[in-house]
């Protein structure tokens, strides 16, 4: 394997949002001010990205550097104090459906079947009553799940409740798919296998996904670009390309380079 300051692994500092205005998510001079205690807290300053078009983009960075809260904003859960968030050329003011969402923590209906969830979102969205059905059966074919769908969420492992989370999303066809930790609670098997599905669930929709993560192999695994971010305030350090061909083995030396060359920029001093 080559040392890590041989790596062949691009990468360029900060983003020009404005080099991207016909990227489907474009991240513009995000910032976020909370009130602290006695002074105001920032948490993020002048975050700059754009993901394309069907593109796969995860975020990493050290503990505190404001992954979650830009999730937030990104997500149109929290408004930024600074800055815009634009999907598909509209800025986001709030949570909407062209944005699937999946968070760490399955938030499944227990009171629903595994059918009944993935298709709850399409019902509230108006979408045809005749159609569900229909819309239904292919995202439980999608992530697998056709033989469960009278199943509730109790009955399931971990990682089939995200597999749901994930059809559910994907149900009322978004422009995006934004993912927050979504392979967090499982086990370390389960995660690879989870990967490995959502890389076949990207490959067959060709849908654009921004991936926040704190596991750099699952980055260099799954993204084709890597935002990293730095903390104190959260903002983006560097974007490397992940120029590794699909399917990636961690034993490839190549796969190797680009998960150091992230941990020492995560590791190393702003």
């Amino acid at each position: 394997m080559a040392g890590v300051n041989d790596s062949p692994v691009t990468d360029r500092d900060g983003a020009d949002a404005d080099a991207h205005t016909t990227s489907e998510v474009v991240v513009d001079g995000v910032g976020k001010t909370y009130s602290g205690e006695s002074d105001p807290v920032r948490a993020l300053e002048d975050v700059s990205f754009a993901v394309d078009s069907g593109e796969f983009v995860c975020l990493v960075g050290p503990s505190g550097c404001g992954k979650t809260t830009l999730f937030r904003v990104v997500a149109g859960l929290t408004e930024a104090t600074d800055g815009t968030v634009r999907l598909g050329g509209t800025p986001v003011t709030g949570p909407t459906t062209d944005m699937g969402v999946v968070f760490q923590e399955y938030h499944l209906f227990p009171w629903l079947t595994v059918e009944e969830n993935v298709g709850f979102g399409l019902e509230r969205s108006g979408y045809p009553a005749a159609d569900r059905g229909r819309r239904v059966d292919e995202m439980l074919a999608l992530v697998g799940l056709s033989e469960f769908r009278d199943a509730y969420p109790k009955s399931l492992s971990g990682g089939m409740k995200q597999r749901v989370a994930i059809a559910r999303a994907l149900a009322v066809d978004p422009a995006l798919l934004l993912m927050d930790e979504p392979f967090g609670a499982v086990d370390a098997q389960t995660r690879e296998m989870l990967q490995r599905e959502l890389l076949d669930v990207w490959a067959s929709t060709g849908k654009t996904v921004c991936f926040v993560t704190h596991d750099v192999a699952e980055a260099v695994t799954l993204a084709d670009r890597i935002v990293v971010m730095a903390a104190d305030p959260g903002r983006v350090k560097s974007i490397v390309d992940v120029d590794v061909d699909r399917p990636r083995e961690r034993d490839d030396p190549a796969f190797g380079d680009h998960v150091a060359r992230v941990r020492e920029m995560i590791g190393a001093a702003p």
